[in-house]
């Protein structure tokens, strides 16, 4: 394990893939939690509007608003201040006008510090993300399995299970390069998908689900650690959090209820003059008629 011990920058996405040195990124929504994944070293973090689902409880991405994604991701910021950063645009802050959705890019770039931000897109979006590529927004394009269009893809389905699925998705990875966006993300597709789209491209791809020709990878952290009851099949399981944690609360249960908590170790501690006055004051109480 070695932390992180300079700044990681786009360069460093850029470099990795003309190296082939494969990127790690987690999902992170939290300072402590941020804290902890830059002491293990981990170069690159996602704050994603999974986030609805791991820490909000809903069962889709849409409901979560752009003020907790920025308050959360800000947070993020502070605890791994190191990570390149990429925060994600929920549903409803760049599907408006074009002004609406660059001002909200912005607001979140401004608050949060992130190093880039993550938005899924469509061959529409080609004008947004110029106008933010324009502006200085490094931009990281989303493509493959899009979970903010759920309704219009039917379901949570992998994409590009045809060559025409396939050659859709190549040609819209080509186009948001071209309209400069800095990376892309894949999602869900084959490995033979994400081979011709790391080959059709000159810029960074993040695969999720998306085979070994990517440039790094990312998985939501709370699939991997056991903390989520369907994990996706391509997210690693690197351990079960879940079982530890239920058993460390019922300890905590069980020694508040069998009065073993507080003990003499847990509470703070008066003087012995302190504590006479106190008694003083106590008799004297109990003495009074009012």
């Amino acid at each position: 394990m070695s932390a992180l011990t300079r700044k990681m920058t786009l360069n460093d996405l850029r470099s990795a893939r003309a190296t082939g040195q494969k990127v790690p990124m987690l999902t992170c929504y939290d300072f402590t939690t941020a804290g902890l994944m830059q002491e293990a070293g981990v170069p690159a973090l996602l704050v994603g509007d999974s986030a609805a689902n791991v820490i909000l409880g809903y069962g889709s991405t849409l409901p979560v608003p752009l003020s907790f994604m920025i308050e959360i991701t800000a947070a993020v910021r502070r605890g791994a201040p190191l990570a390149f950063l990429a925060a994600d645009m929920p549903f409803g802050s760049y599907q408006g006008s074009l002004g609406s959705a660059v001002l909200n890019v912005c607001k979140v770039v401004k608050r949060t510090g992130c190093d880039c931000v993550k938005l899924e897109v469509a061959g529409g979006h080609a004008g947004l993300i110029r106008s933010l590529a324009d502006a200085g927004v490094a931009v990281m394009a989303h493509l493959g399995l899009r979970p903010q269009s759920v309704g219009l893809l039917g379901g949570y389905k992998f994409q590009g299970r045809t060559a025409d699925e396939a050659q859709s998705i190549i040609s819209t990875a080509r186009v948001m390069q071209s309209a400069g966006a800095a990376a892309l993300l894949l999602e869900a597709v084959p490995p033979e998908v994400g081979e011709a789209v790391v080959a059709a491209v000159g810029i960074p791809v993040i695969g999720c689900g998306a085979g070994p020709a990517c440039d790094g990878s990312v998985i939501v952290t709370h699939d991997a650690l056991g903390l989520t009851s369907r994990p996706p099949r391509f997210v690693p399981k690197l351990g079960d959090l879940a079982s530890p944690s239920v058993r460390l609360f019922a300890d905590y249960v069980r020694l508040v209820q069998e009065g073993h908590y507080p003990a003499t170790e847990h509470n703070y501690q008066m003087s012995e003059g302190e504590k006479l006055k106190l008694a003083t004051v106590d008799d004297l109480a109990e003495g009074n008629p009012f």
